[in-house]
């Protein structure tokens, strides 16, 4: 997808999806990768009332597999919220996003840099609802956290 080649990618991600129902089931966590690699084409594609009822299969999946408060959940969440604030549900997506970021701080900790593009995420939200302490708030959490990083980097060394 990242080369643009996105009418190419669909036949593809759906034959994968197949082949995964298939081989590991329906319900199965590797089932539900394949069906958000699916989401995300369609909303890289502005597809989002075909986007979202893939999000909502993969949430039931994972949720079945591993809870409701389990990373990979808070992946989809964002996703999910995304989707609804590029069409404008910013009420349904602020939820979704608020969601993700405490199962995110919970499993990963506070200053995960993993953290740092769902803050960016939910700050534009915010922004877009009018809200701009408390997207200035999110968005100095992510640059702290991008700065944290980057100075352990220094430190170790790395470029």
């Amino acid at each position: 997808m990242a080369s643009g080649r996105t009418a190419e990618a669909e036949p593809l991600l759906k034959r994968a999806v197949t082949i995964q129902e298939a081989a590991l089931g329906p319900e199965h966590p590797g089932t539900a990768a394949g069906l958000d690699n699916l989401a995300t084409l369609y909303r890289t594609q502005e597809r989002y009332a075909e986007a979202e009822p893939v999000l909502k299969r993969v949430l039931t999946i994972l949720g079945k597999s591993g809870g409701l408060e389990h990373p990979q959940i808070a992946s989809v969440l964002d996703h999910l919220g995304a989707l609804y604030e590029a069409q404008g549900k910013y009420a349904e997506a602020e939820p979704l996003l608020k969601r993700s970021l405490a199962i995110q701080e919970k499993f990963r900790g506070p200053k995960a840099p993993e953290l740092a593009a769902s803050l960016d995420t939910y700050a534009a939200l915010l922004g877009k609802m009018h809200r701009k302490d408390e997207a200035a708030e999110m968005e100095a959490r992510a640059k702290a956290i991008r700065t944290e990083q980057s100075n352990a980097s220094l430190l170790k060394g790395d470029k």
